[in-house]
C-alpha cells in the first residue's frame, strides 16, 4: 500500500485524514470502512467503530498494527468494487475517493514522535574515500536527533533560513517504526518498519561546519531548518530496501544517481542499535543519511532562491519542492 496524510477543504477549513494512493487516486481509508460497516451492520455506530479500527491519523493507524492494515486492505478491494459500479459515498454523504487534484498531500508522519538520521552511507560519510573515517564508524551506526517540528510534506516551500548562504539537499529515504519495541534483534526489526518514505535532510552547510568544528556536536541548528518527508508511505512488502534507484533533480537536471543497496548499514542492524536499552515507538522515523553523491556538498553545486528539488526513490515515488527567497543574512555575534 501507498499510504498517505492529506488534506482536503472543508467548510470551516482544511481537515486533514489518512488514505491510499490507488488507481492515481486517493481513497479515504476511515470513510471507506466508516461505509463498509454501515452496509454491514447499519448506521449505529458505524462511525465510532471506523475510527476506533482506522483512525484518520497515521500514527493511531500505526498502533492498530496487523488488525488495522487487514482493515484496511479490505476497504480498499470494498471500496473499488463499488466504484466500478458509480460513485460511493459515506453514511452521510461523504466524499471517499479523491482525485490528486482536489486534495493536498502533507507529510505521511506530519509529525513523528522523533527522527534520527543515520549515517548508513560509506561513500557519503567518506566525500567518495577522500576522508579517513575513524573506526568507530565502523562499530556502531550514528546518527544526529534532529527536530521533529521541522517537517514538511510535499510541495510545501524550502524555508531559506536567514543566517545561511550555503543551503543543500540530502537524498535519502527513512522508514517509520509501527510498533513499540525495545531491546529488538535484528531478525526480528523488519516486523517493527511501517513503511519507507523519501527524505531530504535540508542542510544550512556554513553553519553545520561552523558547529561540527566549534565542538563536535551536533549537528543542530545545521539542521534545523526544515526536513522534507513524502510523498507517500509504502508498505514493506511491496519495495526491497536493498535495491532502490535514487536520484535528485534540480530544475529538471539529474544531479545525483545512486542506489540504497549502497549503504554499510541495514535498517535490521540500526533498529537493533536504536532500540538498545532506548525504547521506540510507532511514529518514529529513521532515517538513512545521503547516499554517495547524493547532496550539492559532494557536487560543489549549490542550490539557489527559486530552484525546484525532486528527490525520487525507486517504488516510492517523486518529492518536490521549490526553494524559498533568500531573506536579508543574519548574524549572531556573542
Amino acid at each position: 500500500m501507498k499510504l498517505v496524510t492529506f488534506g482536503v477543504s472543508k467548510l470551516g477549513g482544511q481537515i486533514q485524514r489518512i488514505g491510499v494512493i490507488h488507481q492515481d487516486k486517493v481513497l479515504d481509508l476511515n470513510m471507506g470502512y466508516t461505509r463498509y460497516l454501515a452496509d454491514k451492520y447499519g448506521d449505529i455506530q458505524a462511525y465510532e467503530l471506523a475510527a476506533a479500527m482506522i483512525p484518520p491519523d497515521m500514527i493511531a493507524f500505526f498502533r492498530k498494527g496487523n488488525e488495522g492494515t487487514a482493515e484496511a486492505e479490505m476497504t480498499i478491494d470494498y471500496v473499488a468494487k463499488y466504484q466500478v459500479k458509480g460513485s460511493l459515498f459515506g453514511p452521510r454523504g461523504e466524499k471517499i475517493v479523491y482525485e490528486m487534484n482536489e486534495i493536498k498531500l502533507k507529510a505521511p508522519v506530519p509529525r513523528p514522535n522523533s527522527l534520527r538520521d543515520y549515517l548508513t552511507f560509506e561513500g557519503h560519510a567518506s566525500f567518495s574515500g577522500k576522508r579517513q573515517l575513524d573506526k568507530g564508524w565502523y562499530q556502531i551506526p550514528v546518527c544526529y536527533k534532529g527536530n521533529p517540528d521541522t517537517v514538511i510534506g510535499p510541495d510545501e516551500v524550502i524555508l531559506w533560513p536567514a543566517f545561511t548562504d550555503l543551503l543543500d539537499y540530502e537524498l535519502e529515504y527513512g522508514i517509520y517504526i509501527g510498533k513499540e519495541g525495545k531491546n529488538i534483534p535484528r531478525e526480528q526489526a523488519e516486523e517493527y518498519i511501517a513503511g519507507y518514505t523519501i527524505f531530504n535532510d535540508i542542510s544550512a552547510r556554513d553553519i553545520q561546519l561552523q558547529e561540527m568544528l566549534a565542538g563536535g556536536i551536533g549537528p543542530a541548528k545545521g539542521k534545523d531548518t526544515c526536513s522534507v518527508m513524502g510523498p507517500c508511505l509504502v508498505t514493506p512488502e511491496e519495495v526491497d530496501p536493498k535495491n532502490l534507484r535514487m536520484m535528485a533533480r534540480v530544475n529538471g537536471e539529474l544531479w545525483s544517481d545512486n542506489n540504497s543497496g549502497t549503504a554499510y548499514w541495514t535498517w535490521p542492524q540500526v533498529i537493533e542499535f536504536a532500540s538498545m536499552e532506548e525504547t521506540l515507538y510507532p511514529g518514529d522515523f529513521l532515517g538513512s543519511g545521503t547516499v554517495e553523491g547524493g547532496s550539492g556538498m559532494e557536487l560543489n553545486r549549490w542550490i539557489k532562491p527559486g530552484d525546484v528539488v525532486e528527490l525520487e526513490v525507486e517504488g516510492i515515488g517523486i518529492l518536490r519542492n521549490r526553494v524559498g527567497e533568500k531573506p536579508p543574512k543574519r548574524t549572531f555575534t556573542r
